[in-house]
């Protein structure tokens, strides 16, 4: 690792507290001392474009978001056993953004605790505790999560009550969509009897509905709603993940599970939602809310608070007032064109993947995952000071996942920079 001295001294320093396991990014890792908006500076003085972070949805140290936390936090702050109208507000206005049914939310502090309790919800109300989970995926840090994680490194074992399914990607599968989507829902039904067989049942099946971390596939017609109707008829429900996937990122639906066709049960979601406060959710409907809280007096001291509540409808209220979604869509069409543009371009590039602000490129050679060209785009647009990262089971496709506050000004240096890092790739 080519590092200064300070950065080495700093390491150091990290990993005598948090230790060494917690990864950072890059080859040199950088040291941010402020953002706003877009836009990183980092130690040295120099300034990055984030085309990555999804945490900071409306733009870092967004002014109306700053303002909301400073103003209820120098107010009142307490948890959700006091009447409070702000907290009621928020929620209604939150509920708006949903289907009719999806109309009651339990709110937490991280997309880990919002997976959770979905999961203690569907195992209570189903009598089961099988999961349907993909086979390359990750939901969260709880040991009930861990159990069933994927796409990282866990030292748990998946759990027994727990089956994966591939999910496939028209990109790299050459037969024809109805054979891929057939063989697929017949993977799930083996993998739905194998846990009847085993005295699990089906409690749910829980996904991303744009499989982020599976490497964004483009998935047969009728597979979302094909695993749906499956689990369902096993006495499953279905758990929508919108960590990654929800408000707005997808430029033409609020909510990813809505862009995918999908009718979930549960809906989770956290991190764009507090713009970088500690906030999440499960949204769910009357009937499920009621099936639950008569049977359990579920409380969390910090969740639901009312400085979390400003932050969240400051959120909502930038998404609006800005047209932050509308103009992911149309900085989203722009880029993806272009994305397209580069894959026609570049053997290497296999496919242009993604929707609204959530894009990337799949690398191959001859057909294989080339991880390796990820690795060295990721590091040449760092170079040129703009930040994406790579997903998927091989890291082979690049992960460009900006703030929502990403506008017509950035695209062109993002992509510029992009055209500019593919043309230097050693294959």
């Amino acid at each position: 690792m080519n590092t200064t001295p300070a950065t080495a001294a700093l390491i150091e320093r990290r990993n005598r507290t948090i230790g060494p396991y917690s990864p950072l990014f890059y080859n040199e890792p950088l040291q941010f001392v402020s953002a706003k908006g877009v836009w990183f500076t980092e130690a040295s003085g120099d300034r990055y474009l984030d085309g990555y972070n999804n945490v900071p949805h409306v733009g870092h140290c967004n002014d109306r978001v700053v303002r909301a936390l400073a103003e209820q936090a120098a107010t009142l702050n307490i948890h959700t056993r006091y009447l409070n109208n702000r907290v009621v507000d928020y929620s209604e206005r939150l509920l708006a953004t949903f289907r009719p049914e999806l109309d009651r939310v339990l709110f937490g502090n991280s997309g880990s605790e919002a997976n959770e309790l979905a999961i203690r919800i569907a195992r209570q109300l189903t009598g089961s505790t099988g999961m349907i989970v993909s086979d390359y995926s990750y939901h969260g840090t709880t040991i009930t999560l861990a159990e069933m994680t994927t796409g990282l490194t866990t030292r748990e074992p998946l759990g027994a009550h727990v089956r994966t399914l591939r999910i496939p990607d028209l990109d790299t599968d050459p037969r024809p969509a109805a054979e891929v989507l057939a063989t697929t829902l017949a993977e799930l039904d083996a993998a739905i009897a194998s846990l009847q067989e085993a005295g699990f049942g089906l409690a749910a099946c829980l996904f991303d509905p744009l499989f982020s971390t599976e490497g964004m596939p483009r998935v047969p017609a009728g597979l979302v709603a094909g695993i749906a109707g499956r689990v369902r008829r096993a006495g499953g429900m279905v758990i929508a993940d919108e960590v990654q996937s929800g408000f707005g990122r997808t430029g033409s639906h609020m909510w990813g599970h809505d862009y995918a066709g999908l009718d979930p049960d549960l809906v989770t979601m956290g991190k764009p939602m507090g713009n970088g406060h500690p906030m999440s959710a499960v949204v769910t409907s009357e009937r499920v809310l009621n099936d639950f809280g008569s049977r359990n007096e579920y409380f969390n001291t910090f969740a639901g608070n009312p400085v979390s509540a400003a932050v969240g409808e400051a959120v909502l209220t930038e998404m609006a007032e800005e047209g932050l979604m509308d103009r992911a869509s149309q900085l989203g069409a722009a880029a993806l064109a272009r994305f397209q543009e580069f894959a026609g371009s570049h053997e290497f590039v296999r496919a242009a993947k993604g929707t609204g602000l959530f894009l990337g490129l799949d690398f191959a050679i001859d057909g294989t995952p080339a991880p390796q060209i990820a690795k060295q785009v990721v590091e040449s647009m760092k170079s040129k000071k703009v930040l994406i990262s790579r997903i998927g089971r091989d890291e082979s496709v690049l992960k460009v996942r900006p703030p929502l506050a990403f506008s017509g000004a950035e695209l062109p240096i993002l992509l510029d920079a992009l055209e500019s890092a593919l043309q230097e790739v050693s294959v």
